[in-house]
């Protein structure tokens, strides 16, 4: 049984959308806003169960993307490769994360931020930020498995002490080393792994930390104004690289307690896992991706936190003229602190 859920105005029957700011859901017509608890509420009465409604899907034919969304949001182009034409179709069954962090960043927000980004980049191309390249900046909720364990470990290292003194007209330096072990247990909730090969892992690494005091159960109409990209990697296929950085975790914290010397070196590491519940999440991130002279550039936001991410290319006439600037203010003042020197 096929069931469609929308995101309506109980008052009015018109059109809502999500508020990052208020955390609600504005009727643009009447002016109302609402609670997550309306829509639950409204849900309910259609379905028990909140599974099997109705979204659409969008295909880029250029790069292969996929995002999903509510149907009163309409995707334009796509937020990976810039491309203006995508295929809209409709995406029927269960599409249902266990839970999500809302938005709290709006759209303007988002903008502001990188053109902040790009300013204090001194060689980027004045036309890089063309207005009409930063209007498709896109909200997009990327999908996330998110690892629970309990791990226990030990390391050996090497810890070095160095103490410097002089007598008379010498310096000594005194390096002494010690072998230091660890061991301890440690227990990890909610360590996020993105499931997506759309998306660059070292970016959404650089992105966090998200608050994940703030996730929400998964909702639908979190969606309304947004985009949320598919899962393309099951929890087993992106399993290593969570258990790498359970590892890395692990030995980053046992070495922390390794206190009071001047260098650490961590020379072996054993760390046992014990894998726990995996839930499906959704982040959120504004994404940009500008095409500049035949090269692809990414801009993206945490939709949360607004921590940025973002590469620019390099004017070289910025550059050399920059150059210019500064050797020939460097050669001024060295002209004039030898013109004072042969003065005094």
């Amino acid at each position: 049984m096929k069931i469609t859920v929308d995101n309506k105005c109980p008052s009015c029957g018109a059109n809502v959308k999500f508020n990052p700011t208020t955390q609600k859901w504005d009727c643009e017509y009447c002016g109302n806003s609402y609670e997550i608890e309306e829509f639950e509420k409204q849900q309910e009465k259609e379905t028990k169960e909140n599974l099997g409604f109705e979204i659409d899907e969008y295909t880029c034919p250029n790069c292969g993307a996929t995002v999903v969304t509510d149907a009163n949001t309409v995707a334009t182009h796509c937020v990976y490769c810039g491309n203006t034409t995508i295929m809209k179709n409709r995406l029927q069954g269960e599409f249902k994360p266990d839970k999500l962090i809302p938005f709290k960043t709006t759209k303007e927000e988002a903008i502001e931020e990188f053109k902040k980004n790009v300013k204090k980049r001194w060689f980027a191309p004045s036309d890089f930020h063309d207005e009409k390249n930063i209007e498709k900046i896109t909200g997009v909720y990327i999908p996330f498995w998110l690892y629970d364990s309990q791990m226990n470990g030990n390391i050996q290292s090497r810890a070095t002490q160095i103490r410097r003194w002089s007598s008379g007209n010498y310096d000594y330096t005194e390096t002494s080393t010690f072998r230091c072990t660890r061991s301890g247990e440690l227990e990890i909730e909610d360590l996020p792994v993105d499931s997506s090969t759309k998306f660059k892992d070292e970016i959404m690494d650089s992105i966090e930390p998200y608050n994940y005091s703030e996730f929400k159960p998964f909702n639908r109409s979190y969606l309304s104004g947004f985009l949320a990209e598919k899962y393309d990697l099951n929890k087993d296929e992106v399993y290593d690289r969570a258990k790498n950085r359970m590892e890395n975790t692990m030995v980053d914290e046992l070495k922390s307690t390794i206190r009071g010397y001047n260098s650490v070196t961590v020379d072996n590491s054993d760390v046992n896992i014990n894998s726990g519940e995996v839930e499906y999440a959704l982040l959120p991130v504004w994404m940009l991706n500008i095409k500049f002279k035949e090269k692809m550039y990414t801009f993206a936001m945490n939709g949360q936190t607004k921590k940025v991410v973002g590469t620019v290319p390099m004017d070289s006439g910025k550059v050399i003229k920059k150059g210019i600037l500064f050797f020939g203010i460097s050669f001024i003042l060295f002209f004039i602190f030898n013109l004072m020197r042969g003065m005094m």
